[in-house]
């Protein structure tokens, strides 16, 4: 994966690791009725559904031994989840170093929509990207 010439490569701290996305965490998108589609898509396709969608987990070649996961949800039409934006989905990127990436983002101009929020499965944050789309960034625990 070549980086983008002006990424932050550059750490602040000497041990911090280099703050980017390292894969796609979850899809989200608008449904009319989530409970059905989530049935819909265990009946038709094998999903292993919840409450929430499905996860689906992969292991990096790179490292085996981390187990990565991918939150595959729909969500009731019209929730304000995914406001300011308009569109129908979000998609929820995996990260390194959030607290680095934030740094970086906001001195670029980025529309950080929060404040990064701590959970026992990992950080979150939200912001816009060019086209007003909402992103969700999530470093794992």
């Amino acid at each position: 994966m070549t980086e983008h010439p002006d990424a932050p490569t550059n750490p602040t701290l000497p041990n911090e690791v280099t703050p980017k996305v390292t894969g796609i965490g979850g899809i989200f998108f608008f449904s009319d009725n989530p409970q059905q589609t989530r049935q819909w898509y265990a009946r038709h396709l094998g999903f292993e559904v919840n409450d929430w969608g499905a996860t689906f987990e992969s292991r990096s070649a790179d490292r085996p031994e981390e187990v990565a996961s991918l939150q595959w949800s729909p969500f009731p039409t019209g929730s304000d989840y995914f406001a300011p934006s308009p569109k129908e989905f979000m998609i929820n990127y995996r990260v390194q170093n959030i607290e680095g990436l934030v740094r970086w983002l906001r001195e670029s101009g980025v529309t950080i929509l929060d404040d990064i929020a701590h959970y026992d499965y990992g950080k979150f944050v939200h912001l816009l990207d060019p086209d007003g789309n909402k992103i969700e960034l999530w470093e794992p625990s």
